[in-house]
């Protein structure tokens, strides 16, 4: 008869032993339950380190923290920087349109200031050259002549010798206040020219009389023409009723 031999199930024994010395203590798992066991630690070592190694991709080290916040508190900085310059610039644009707007007024002023001057110095222009064209400055002849005599108190006047037959003029604007003669001038004309002046034209030939009392002439109007190739004019220029030598008005007035 065969003899029955007997199934014995594997087992692991596990011995816990105080440091203290009082006692140990041991423990009896089958196999199955040992497998069981280290494979629950697998998973939790794999579980741990996982959650471990997510943790670390999703969370920033700490130097690219700190290279993030000095980059933050730069652009901080120069945020600051620009709104300081930019209230900079606005108070210097104030301060150039101020500036800009006071060389508008001073420059307005100016402007008026200089027309006005310009105006009145137009306006003294014009009454200088209305008092000049007044002055007998011309000479009275246009045609070729020679002086006769000069002016002296005895002969209050400047003969002028006529070679040929010609005009005479006014020497300057004013208005014709005489048309006469006597036993010396068969021709005498007399204009007053106003600022004081007023001319004598005496011919002591006959001539043809163009001017009459009460007109306007003006410088180079022809008084009346000599008609005979040799004549005299006895030119006289009188200021405030005084006779003065007509060659120092002529030669002032250029």
């Amino acid at each position: 008869m065969k003899r029955k031999g007997h199934n014995h199930k594997e087992s692991f024994s596990i011995l816990l032993i105080s440091n203290t010395g009082q006692g140990s203590k041991q423990f009896h798992i089958s196999r199955g339950v040992a497998r069981l066991l280290i494979f629950l630690l697998i998973l939790l070592c794999a579980a741990v380190g996982g959650a471990g190694f997510l943790a670390y991709k999703m969370t920033p080290g700490f130097g690219e923290q700190n290279n993030l916040q000095a980059k933050i508190d730069s652009q901080q900085q120069l945020i600051q920087q620009l709104e300081t310059e930019k209230e900079n610039l606005s108070t210097e644009k104030a301060a150039l349109e101020q500036e800009n707007e006071a060389l508008r007024q001073s420059g307005a002023a100016e402007t008026a200031d200089t027309t006005s001057a310009d105006a009145e110095q137009s306006a003294d222009e014009g009454e200088a050259a209305d008092a000049d064209v007044n002055i007998p400055r011309r000479y009275p002849s246009p045609k070729t002549s020679v002086v006769l005599s000069s002016f002296s108190e005895e002969e209050p006047y400047l003969a002028i010798g006529l070679h040929e037959e010609g005009n005479i003029v006014a020497t300057g604007n004013g208005t014709v206040t005489s048309v006469s003669s006597d036993d010396t001038y068969p021709v005498i004309i007399e204009i007053d020219h106003d600022k004081g002046y007023k001319t004598r034209y005496m011919c002591r030939q006959e001539a043809e009389v163009q001017a009459s009392e009460g007109a306007q002439v003006e410088a180079g109007d022809t008084l009346f023409t000599i008609t005979v190739e040799d004549a005299q004019l006895d030119y006289q220029i009188l200021f405030e009723e005084e006779p003065i030598d007509p060659l120092t008005v002529i030669e002032a007035k250029g």
